[in-house]
């Protein structure tokens, strides 16, 4: 690790003062990377004249916007620990995890700060909201100081105004950095304990394994809360010069559609189910036409059809796409060949919360298909007890990985081995290259009456693909397979309950043709409701039986 990543974000400052940095996207607020680092300092003096001291708990619930990455950027700079909660978790249970993470202050968004009981922040030194900063709430006997007073406190720091020259943040790599709350898919939130060197290094990986020029663009889409977002759509890119438009409002297919062909991003960063959707809808019904199964792998037209369909997918994210990072969960099998095929610069990472979130990922010129890439910079990955396949559960050990749980020294324990491996829980193997596959969840393997290992994944992967399936989880219940399915809008749209569920019968035939005898499913079961996700769209497994 060559040095912290504050250091890099004050290089790119000098140099690009006058550039934006950070937007909302369709909105007025906007930074340039000298008024960010201004805003950063005036948030510092705040900070000082509240009594906030390095180390204190610094809590930040919102939707994306230019104000959070101000926030969090101020708030690490300063020495303090950034308390991300995703904004997705109920009032009751946000302020649960305030009063957890003895949080000092907050820093919240208008939408969240309207569920919030106030009573229930009694403790907190100030309230902040993340529309612009203007104190919402002070605790008892703390006095609010005026505009004045601030500016005059500023003044005295800062006698020459802020320069470039003059910009120096910094961040304790071996200091607590960040506590991240995370609902993971499978129970109850967690505080991660992240250091600074943590984030560091996945923003030095993301530089290695995704160079750019400074002056790019990039749409952030997913939460900030969560560490796939936080490190990928904003920390890597901003420390690269990178100007980050942030989708303040919920990003539907429309918003996000126009935003990418506005922003025109050299980088997408997203989960599967965003390309398999796209997929479904958009190349799916082309590329299943005879005439076009016919010639698709031909050398000739057959390169010209491909290329015409990565055109036509490449526009659809703005025309200047360089790279398209998923993650979060493993993407379709038949949607990565296809990707594949048209040689779309796609690559699978693979990561958690608790490694900041990057354990391996590859470039796409690199990337092996059905893996999740070579462990990153500073990573070690190994299997634990492999069957005779190769396949046991993934450990991690390296500069990424978290320090433990926040106050919850029994998880902490539970998360790492004798001789300091972290568990992810998550089953796999590494071929000879070192990359990464992963086969499914330790929790959700289910045992086959015969010993086998059934992952419920791999089937899932394969009912995804077939007529009028939206999304589904296969669970067992009294020694057999069940396939929950939620069908997709336009079977919805078109057929009756009853052509649905004769649909669903033939899929089941269809389906076990395509899967082993041990792993066979003996029902599917129509859901009328989308499964319930966390931030990252992954199902939340545990919900369902």
């Amino acid at each position: 690790m060559k040095k912290q990543y504050l250091h890099y974000l004050n290089e790119i400052m000098s140099h690009q003062w006058d550039d934006l940095a950070l937007s909302d996207y369709g909105e007025e607020t906007a930074y340039t990377f000298g008024q960010l680092a201004e805003k950063m300092l005036k948030l510092h003096t705040f900070f000082k004249l509240l009594g906030i001291e390095r180390g204190d708990k610094i809590a930040l619930c919102g939707r994306n916007c230019a104000n959070w990455a101000v926030a969090y950027l101020a708030t690490v700079s300063y020495g303090a620990v950034v308390v991300s909660i995703l904004q997705d978790f109920k009032a009751d249970d946000i302020q649960k995890l305030i009063r957890h993470s003895d949080s000092k202050m907050l820093f919240v968004g208008p939408y969240i700060w309207k569920e919030l009981q106030e009573e229930s922040l009694n403790e907190l030194t100030a309230v902040l909201s993340l529309k612009d900063f203007t104190v919402l709430r002070n605790g008892e006997d703390v006095e609010i100081p005026s505009e004045e007073a601030l500016q005059t406190a500023f003044d005295a720091k800062h006698p020459n105004g802020v320069i470039p020259e003059n910009i120096c943040f910094s961040a304790d790599q071996d200091a607590l950095s960040v506590i991240n709350y995370t609902s993971g898919s499978t129970g109850s939130p967690k505080g991660v304990m992240l250091k600074g060197r943590s984030l560091s290094n996945n923003v030095e990986v993301g530089m290695h394994v995704l160079p750019v020029d400074p002056g790019q663009r990039l749409v952030s889409m997913l939460p900030l809360a969560h560490m796939f977002g936080q490190v990928c759509e904003f920390l890597y890119p901003l420390c690269c010069g990178t100007h980050i438009y942030f989708l303040t409002k919920t990003p539907t297919p429309s918003i996000l559609l126009k935003a990418l062909q506005e922003v025109k991003p050299y980088l997408v960063v997203t989960v599967p189910l965003v390309i398999e959707k796209i997929y479904k809808k958009n190349i799916n019904p082309l590329i299943s036409k005879k005439v076009i199964s016919l010639f698709w792998n031909m050398a000739g037209i057959g390169s010209i059809i491909r290329k015409k369909v990565k055109k036509g997918l490449t526009n659809a994210f703005g025309g200047q796409l360089r790279y398209f990072i998923c993650g979060g969960a493993a993407i379709n099998p038949t949607v990565e060949k296809c990707l594949m095929d048209i040689h779309f610069p796609l690559s699978v990472g693979y990561g958690m919360t608790e490694c900041a979130p990057l354990i391996s990922g590859t470039p796409p010129k690199y990337f092996v298909a059905k893996s999740g890439g070579c462990p990153v910079l500073n990573m070690e990955v190994r299997i634990d007890n492999p069957n005779e396949e190769g396949i046991g559960e993934i450990l991690v050990k390296g500069e990424n990985v978290m320090v433990g749980y926040y106050k919850n020294e029994e998880a902490t324990r539970a998360a790492f081995t004798e001789d300091g491996w972290m568990r992810t829980g998550d089953l796999g193997y590494l071929d000879k290259k070192k990359n990464v596959f992963i086969k499914g969840r330790n929790k959700t393997m289910i045992l086959g009456a015969s010993g086998q290992n059934i992952y419920p994944e791999e089937i899932e992967d394969k009912l995804n693909n077939l007529e009028g399936v939206g999304e589904s989880i296969v669970v067992e219940r009294e020694g057999k397979l069940i396939g929950l399915v939620f069908p997709d809008e336009q079977t919805t749209n078109k057929f009756s309950i009853e052509e649905i569920e004769y649909m669903m019968r033939e899929n089941l035939a269809k389906l076990n043709k395509l899967i082993p005898g041990y792993s066979r499913v003996s029902d599917i079961e129509i859901k009328d409701e989308p499964f319930e996700k966390t931030p990252k769209k992954s199902i939340k497994r545990f919900l369902y039986k």
